[in-house]
């Protein structure tokens, strides 16, 4: 019975109308600190930068009303999702708490399992914790990281993993070879995002391979879990490290 309980939550939790409706509240969440408590840096407003990637494209797309359509876009295309997978069976809120203790005991092993592995590989790591120049305090790192969680995952894991992968089995590699080498490559993109920029970190080699390796990890993750989960998991170890 036990064992018939977890095969069915392992399902469930991976489904659109469970996993896209988990992560709904990640995005309205960051967007509604964004507006009423914007982050601020060196007396400009800033935002995820996995956030400006996407948006931007749209803006550069369609002018001002970029953002708006992009939102417009993720919203719509979750809640279609949403409501087209509730033919296969009810949302369960207990099943969504579930999730949220499971992202929740994902995150505090994250950085160990994943810290543990930097140590052996490259030796002791420094913190990740960046001041990066932010004026706003706690409230600052907790949108960023709400931010991190959702966008990252969105970018790193849904988009260009997903393209890596298929464009390279347009050119004739193998599902599993062209995964592989999509995961790989993404993680290694993950990890160089977050050296870029005005606010990027100073590249190191221990940080540098904590993030790759944490891009794996997210990837196997995301494939497993869904993005839901993961988005939380990314979210709250961010949260974790950053407050």
């Amino acid at each position: 019975m036990i064992r018939l309980q977890a095969k069915e939550y392992w399902r469930a939790s991976r489904s659109h109308r469970h996993s896209l409706l988990f992560a709904l509240p990640l995005l309205l969440t960051y967007e509604l600190l964004e507006a009423m408590a914007p982050v601020r840096a060196s007396g400009g407003v800033i935002r995820n930068g996995a956030d400006v990637v996407l948006t931007g494209i749209f803006t550069w797309m369609l002018g001002p009303r970029g953002p708006l359509v992009f939102m417009a876009l993720i919203i719509g295309a979750a809640l279609w999702l949403i409501i087209r997978d509730r033919r296969a069976g009810p949302v369960r809120a207990s099943l969504l708490a579930a999730m949220l203790g499971e992202a929740v005991v994902l995150a505090l092993l994250f950085g160990v399992v994943v810290g543990t592995a930097t140590v052996h590989l490259v030796g002791p790591l420094r913190s990740l914790a960046g001041g990066g120049g932010l004026d706003g305090g706690p409230l600052a790192r907790l949108t960023l990281s709400l931010g991190a969680g959702l966008y990252e995952e969105l970018l790193f894991r849904v988009v260009i993993v997903a393209l890596l992968a298929n464009g390279m089995r347009l050119l004739g590699l193998g599902r599993v070879g062209a995964g592989v080498i999509a995961t790989i490559v993404g993680a290694l993109l993950f990890s160089a995002f977050h050296y870029v920029g005005p606010f990027g970190e100073p590249l190191r080699l221990e940080s540098f391979v904590f993030r790759t390796l944490a891009g794996l990890a997210f990837s196997g993750l995301y494939l497993t879990r869904g993005f839901g989960i993961t988005a939380w998991t990314h979210a709250l170890y961010d949260v974790a490290v950053l407050l």
